[in-house]
């Protein structure tokens, strides 16, 4: 047993008990955060504008800090850019995360020096939780990939501002510096297929033992090195062992990754943003990921159907129930109050508090009064996928509008690893497990009133190429599961096959 692995082991089983301990006191916990929010919150800008001094229990926060998204915390961010102290937090931030929104533009998220260990720690915790419970320690001795943006940062209002991915990149521990790859001058560029292919270079002959990163970009390193050598990723790299991944949902990706390596590795799936480290998969052995109640966010919880009204039901973690679909709603020591982060979740368990993502507020499809939500045509398409023994690489669904006396429909846009013996059975199949799923979905069939969907192959990398078109490959960009509108269905249907 090597020096790290060797230290890892005890400061792994330090850390896991830690984290058991606290499955008992999550609501407890989640109280005294909120307590230990407000009472900063009361020296800033937004607190006393929302009366932060008249505040003694959750229903009085409630009623003064209303549900926001980024919209509407925009003129708190500029002026923080303006230079000015204790706005939405104490001091200033000491970095902006900065991100794509789908409405705002660019978004700049604060992070504060309180609100970052939120994110380093959190990440670390994941792997010492699955070192303590497997035992497999002997992956800290060998080198680890992140295949993340760009750790260059830019200032905005004084501000080191950039991606979150780059900015956790300096805050990596300095007794993993030796195993982290690629090397620094490499995640500087921001050119994606120009940085993988150097990323290739520098860890084609190395002892790689975990790698990280959103999966599909994790799918396309693996490609290239199979192109390169002719060889599966388990020949290459004997000792790879831990795979960690996040940003999207693994299941879609799960069958070709696994070939692609030659062999099923342990998986942990992580649920960070911009925004805060959310959760991570502290077990092999249990559905879920664990909810992050005592690390500097107070979580609340929006029935998804109500997220669009304007007085929403809010719940706080001890009233939530097993298999509700819920809007994520945070107040964190970032400065965020009743920040609409736009990802849904459903509970798979309440001892401890588990979940697992369900999507994205904006993407879902209701057209035609559906209300069709990812978590839904994801499950449909990866269970007729096993049935007929076909891998996907990647999708999206919109809704067609018909005209001149043709019914509206949804067209799903399917990039194939190998296409369905059969595309018609294969299309009527993933709409019965739909009409099943969703009983909205179904009325709207059994009522003559939508056509059954209808599958539009894409090219061989064409969602590559079409991320590509628009300046959004690589990183932590992915492409959504499903749109209200054609905006990207329209686009990617430059690559489709017919």
């Amino acid at each position: 047993m090597k020096l790290k692995s060797l230290f890892a082991k005890p400061f792994a089983s330090y850390i896991h008990n830690k984290i058991r301990k606290s499955l008992s006191t999550a609501v407890e916990d989640q109280e005294a955060i909120l307590k230990q929010l407000i009472k900063t919150g009361k020296i800033t800008e937004f607190g006393k504008n929302h009366n932060f001094q008249d505040i003694s229990q959750v229903d009085d926060f409630r009623k003064a800090v209303p549900v926001r998204d980024y919209e509407a915390f925009k003129p708190y961010i500029e002026k923080i850019k303006q230079g000015r102290h204790n706005v939405l937090w104490k001091g200033q931030p000491i970095y902006f995360a900065k991100t794509s929104g789908t409405t705002s533009g660019v978004k700049y998220i604060p992070i504060t020096k309180d609100s970052i260990p939120n994110h380093i720690n959190t990440a670390r915790n994941a792997l010492l939780c699955y070192m303590a419970e497997s035992g497999n320690n002997a992956f800290a001795d060998g080198k680890m990939i992140f295949l993340s943006g760009s750790p260059v940062l830019e200032r905005v209002g004084n501000i080191p501002t950039g991606r979150l991915s780059g900015i956790v990149n300096h805050h990596i521990p300095n007794y993993l510096r030796k195993n982290q790859l690629p090397s620094y001058e490499t995640n500087c560029i921001e050119d994606w297929e120009t940085k993988l292919d150097q990323v290739v270079k520098e860890t084609v002959d190395t002892n790689m033992t975990l790698i990280s990163g959103i999966p599909p970009w994790v799918q396309m390193y693996f490609d290239r090195l199979i192109e390169l050598k002719g060889k599966k990723i388990k020949d290459l790299f004997p000792d790879f062992s831990v795979l960690v991944h996040g940003g999207v949902n693994f299941h879609p990706y799960k069958t070709r990754l696994f070939e692609s390596i030659g062999k099923e590795v342990a998986s942990i799936e992580t649920f960070p943003a911009s925004e805060g480290f959310f959760a991570f998969q502290d077990s092999q052995n249990h559905d879920g990921l664990l909810l992050n109640t005592n690390s500097g966010i107070f979580f609340e919880f929006v029935p998804a159907n109500e997220i669009f009204q304007e007085n929403p039901t809010r719940l706080s973690l001890s009233e939530v129930k097993v298999d509700e679909n819920y809007a994520l709603i945070i107040n964190s020591n970032a400065g965020l109050w009743g920040y609409n982060i736009g990802d849904t979740v459903k509970f798979v368990s309440l001892n401890p508090y588990r979940l697992v993502v369900t999507g994205r507020i904006k993407h879902f499809i209701s057209a035609f009064g559906e209300h069709v939500i990812g978590e839904e045509v994801e499950q449909s398409l990866m269970e007729v996928a096993a049935e007929e023994n076909v891998q996907i690489t990647e999708f999206t669904v919109a809704p067609v509008i018909g005209s001149d006396g043709s019914k509206s429909y949804h067209e799903w846009l399917i990039e194939f690893e190998k296409n369905p013996e059969d595309m018609s059975r294969f299309a009527l199949k993933v709409d019965q497990h739909l009409r099943n799923k969703n009983i909205y979905y179904d009325d709207l069939i059994r009522g003559n009133i939508l056509s059954p969907l209808k599958i539009n192959p894409v090219k061989k990398n064409g969602f590559i190429d079409y991320m590509k078109s628009i300046n959004k490959l690589g990183g932590q960009n992915k492409v959504p599961r499903l749109s209200n509108d054609r905006a990207v269905a329209d686009q990617l249907s430059r690559w489709a096959d017919n």
